[in-house]
């Protein structure tokens, strides 16, 4: 791996609502916290040089939330970063409430919504979040209501573009009727394709499709993973990001990590062009796996 000439950019950009452009590989931050997704990192100093690596590495694009820890993770970002590179996008999520260190839960309510935007507004030291997504659907909260709100806070200059996480294909049409969605983020990789059809949908709409877990049910198709990787002289996790980067134009993976090491291997898979055997051999891992 030469290091000198990592960069995102060779995994080629991204539109996000046709407002502004990002490198297709991200960097999503949740795993800067402690055990638990709760409190600090173990290795704070180690944390900010993650971060700083990234933006050196062309990552213009990170993934937080308020519930990371709570609130450690954002505030470690503007620690690392503030001031900001101008072409930065700091994405950040609300919805959850974090009564211990494994524990989330729901409130997708408007009161919630606007303090958790306010809160992170302060804590990453700007006067706008570049991208707002709602972290999850509240099962008693109405969902117009949340997005309701969150197109109020966008038109009040406190959000500029509104995305999703964790939903189903009907959650982004319902919201598209209230407010422009730029995102899609959910669960998903090569070997984890239940949302192939949001996926899709994502795709047809211009909407950028955000996939975090992208190794996924990678250990049960090892053999598969592993012979490609091989024939890269790659690791299992960049082959993983590679397909994810081929699968769709409008494919954001955000790959996280403690270690400078690992973000640098994860940076040198935007450079990773799989065959398309190899490329049809991994979309065929979620059948192999189905009949085991």
């Amino acid at each position: 791996m030469n290091k000198k000439n990592l960069s995102a950019s060779a995994a080629g950009d991204v539109s996000l609502g046709g407002e502004v452009s990002v490198h297709r590989l991200g960097y999503g931050a949740m795993r800067l916290t402690g055990e638990g997704i709760w409190g600090p990192p173990k290795d704070r100093k180690g944390a900010i040089a993650v971060l700083r690596r990234a933006v050196e590495l062309d990552i213009n694009f990170i993934d937080t939330a308020d519930s990371y820890g709570p609130h450690v993770n954002e505030e470690l970002i503007a620690e690392a970063l503030f001031p900001y590179p101008a072409d930065l996008v700091i994405a950040t999520k609300g919805g959850w409430n974090r009564p211990g260190p494994n524990q989330w839960t729901h409130d997708s309510s408007p009161s919630h919504l606007r303090e958790a935007v306010e809160g992170s507004l302060k804590r990453l030291r700007v006067d706008r979040i570049e991208l707002y997504q709602l972290h999850t659907p509240d099962p008693v909260v109405s969902f117009e209501a949340s997005m309701e709100t969150l197109a109020q806070l966008r038109n009040e200059g406190k959000i500029r573009l509104i995305g999703l996480s964790n939903v189903t294909r009907e959650h982004i049409e319902r919201a598209r009727r209230i407010v422009p969605m730029v995102s899609v983020q959910n669960r998903y990789s090569f070997a984890d394709r239940e949302w192939d059809y949001v996926v899709d949908y994502c795709e047809r709409n211009r909407i950028a499709f955000i996939p975090w877990f992208p190794l996924g049910a990678g250990k049960v198709a090892g053999d598969v993973l592993e012979r490609i990787a091989r024939a890269h002289q790659a690791t299992p996790m960049q082959i993983a990001i590679a397909w994810l980067l081929r699968r769709s134009p409008l494919m954001l993976p955000i790959p996280g990590t403690s270690s400078v090491e690992h973000l640098e291997e994860n940076v040198a898979a935007a450079s990773l062009r799989l065959t398309e055997e190899e490329y049809q051999k991994l979309f065929a891992v979620p059948a192999l796996v189905a009949t085991r």
